[in-house]
């Protein structure tokens, strides 16, 4: 897990502190370009931690809530947890794979599930009123054709509670090509300042 926590004192002052979990199958694609250009914009007092989940040793999450016995949770898991119950904004890093999350993240978010049901858990209770984020970067044009995508972030959200930032989209394929889309790059630059109200199912609204 790597993490660039800048001035470990920001949080008191902010209120505010960012897990960024990285779910793309290759470093350094379009997608974490986009993320980290938004990062940038953040206030220098602001704790970041930014989380590879291809470097960590997670495996396939297996859901035991109806079985005898406990899931065994290793160091790996653990400090995933940490980080995310730790910080007020989570913010998912995922290009858009067959219209949807990448398996990183989708694994990631299965952990959500282990984490809820564990004996004497409070993983609701202290993720309710904390901001989930998205950011994506693909290949199409159209932004419509990640709305599986956005669906899946604001349900996540409003079943725990949580406020949605919603969706920072950039348009590449090729490494790099990002850097290119300059109103992805120009939305990066207010996207973490932008309103993050309490998701809701659609049904809700």
């Amino acid at each position: 897990m790597t993490s660039s926590v800048v001035d470990p004192n920001g949080q008191a002052a902010t209120g505010r502190s960012f897990l960024f979990v990285l779910g793309s199958s290759r470093s350094d694609g379009n997608t974490e370009i986009l993320a980290r250009a938004a990062a940038e914009q953040l206030a220098p007092g602001i704790p970041q931690q930014w989380v590879d989940l291809n470097r960590l040793p997670l495996p396939d999450f297996q859901d035991g809530r109806h079985e005898a016995g406990s899931w065994p949770v290793d160091e790996t898991e653990e400090a995933l947890r940490e980080a995310t119950v730790a910080a007020t904004d989570i913010v998912l890093v995922s290009p858009l794979y067959w219209y949807t999350l990448s398996a990183q993240i989708k694994r990631y978010l299965d952990y959500w599930s282990g984490w809820l049901t564990a004996p004497d858990s409070d993983f609701m209770e202290r993720m309710a009123g904390r901001t989930l984020w998205g950011v994506t970067a693909m290949a199409h044009d159209d932004e419509r054709v990640a709305d599986g995508l956005v669906t899946t972030l604001n349900n996540s959200a409003a079943y725990m509670r949580m406020r949605f930032g919603g969706v920072l989209f950039g348009n590449g394929s090729r490494p790099g090509q990002v850097r290119n889309d300059e109103r992805a790059l120009i939305r990066a630059k207010t996207f973490f300042a932008g309103e993050t109200p309490l998701a809701r199912f659609p049904y809700e609204r």
